[in-house]
């Protein structure tokens, strides 16, 4: 069986922690999109850990962990993200490589960096990750796979020249920096074949053989529906589909494999980065609630970034389970919202004086304004309950409205950081 785990809102969902959950049910997870510009954390008997390549699965002895060819490969992090899980008590995770995976190179890193500044204040926000060039490179048919590392060494080079003449006419024109050369290109791609050579594997073929044995095989997605270039908040968004149907060409399997697709919800609102957040709040109210959230506090897992906070949004919360073809909300961190007498929940847009619960392309996202519903509070600590009975009567109210709002089965409650904080509920 094949599950996928994916973000229903702009990413920071509390997808980790979930992976990091199910994985003790699955032989396989696999990263199936996105680079090291997001990271997912997770807490467990380890320790408290971000992980920004691998995937959440490798704190489990008896999983595969697989990053597969729709990732965005940074080698040097990958490889010390390993290093540094088991330099903390980790047992050495098992790990696969798609040899149809591509490399994020040093230059794609400069060039975000260097478009980022030149941009300025009209910037994406973007983590200088180098994702952006990466995938325009990839769609423009010049990226280096990672089964490339194994070519002969004048077909290397002769690519290398041909690719790095285009870049050295950014680099040095538009961006007045020094120029790149064929030598110090291949001599990076060296050294990342040897990190990575006892990893690759022709993914596809290791999952075909895994579907038909029956294995139970768990994809993990990064950010969320809304950072998704086709139907996020263009172009605020990030370069690889963060979509659960992305899954299967990112992974290498046939699509109808997916059956259970659980999309991840805050019980409130955050984002790292630029783009329309209509349920934004901010000064004292966004630092109580970003200082409370998560553990120790809502800030980036890759960039330390203070998240911007909001109230849950129900319109882009319905719109982004329904993009992902949510089977099961999994509905994280409720029990931070304990301290609040009273919740608002933004159950509708008004734009041009008219109001909405469909999610609007980005021209008319920006003009929405927020309409609010306020729910009451329940004004204790909900960590330690494992019974969705248990909840306090205002915490399962609040729960149920937004399940009737967003209109898909809340069936997961994560009411702590924990691996173990969890409640897991009945289907309506």
């Amino acid at each position: 069986m094949v599950r996928a785990i994916v973000g229903a809102n702009w990413g920071d969902e509390g997808k980790g922690k979930i992976t990091d959950m199910l994985g003790q049910d699955s032989d396989i997870i696999i990263r199936f999109q996105g680079g090291a510009n997001a990271g997912h954390t997770i807490v467990n008997n380890y320790g408290k850990f971000a992980l920004h390549t691998l995937p959440s699965g490798v704190f489990y002895s008896h999983t595969v962990n697989i990053i597969g060819n729709g990732v965005a490969l940074n080698i040097p992090v990958m490889v010390k993200e390993l290093q540094g899980i088991v330099e903390r008590g980790v047992p050495t995770p098992k790990i696969l490589v798609s040899d149809r995976a591509q490399i994020v190179m040093s230059y794609h890193i400069l060039l975000d960096k260097l478009e980022e500044e030149r941009l300025a204040g009209k910037s994406f926000g973007s983590t200088k990750s180098g994702i952006a060039p990466f995938y325009s490179d990839k769609y423009a048919k010049i990226g280096f796979q990672v089964s490339e590392l194994f070519m002969d060494e004048a077909e290397l080079k002769e690519k290398i020249g041909r690719v790095i003449t285009q870049k050295n006419v950014l680099i040095e024109h538009l961006y007045h920096a020094p120029a790149l050369k064929v030598e110090d290109i291949y001599e990076e791609l060296m050294e990342y074949r040897r990190m990575i050579e006892p990893y690759v594997c022709d993914v596809s073929s290791y999952l075909d053989k895994a579907l038909k044995e029956g294995k139970n095989i768990l994809l993990e997605g990064q950010l969320g529906t809304l950072k998704d270039p086709d139907h996020g908040i263009y172009p605020m968004v990030t370069s690889s589909s963060t979509l659960a149907a992305y899954g299967a060409i990112g992974a290498g399997i046939p699509p109808y494999e997916i059956k259970q697709i659980i999309a991840v919800c805050k019980a409130y609102s955050s984002a790292v980065g630029a783009g329309a957040f209509v349920s934004e709040i901010f000064g004292d109210e966004a630092d109580e609630l970003r200082n409370r959230g998560g553990d120790g506090g809502e800030y980036g897992a890759t960039t330390g970034r203070p998240r911007r906070m909001g109230w849950f949004d129900c319109v882009a919360s319905k719109y982004g389970c329904r993009l992902q073809g949510a089977t099961d909300v999994a509905f994280t961190v409720l029990d931070v919202l304990g301290y609040l007498d009273e919740i608002p929940v933004c159950v509708g847009y008004e734009i041009d004086g008219e109001v909405t619960t469909d999610f609007p392309t980005t021209r008319l996202l920006e003009k929405a304004k927020p309409v609010y519903k306020k729910l009451p509070g329940w004004k204790c600590d909900i960590r330690g309950i494992r019974k969705y009975e248990d909840l306090p009567e205002n915490c399962r109210n609040y729960v149920e409205f937004i399940e009737e709002q967003i209109g898909y089965p809340i069936t997961m409650v994560s009411n702590g950081p924990g691996r173990d904080d969890i409640i897991f509920r009945n289907r309506k």
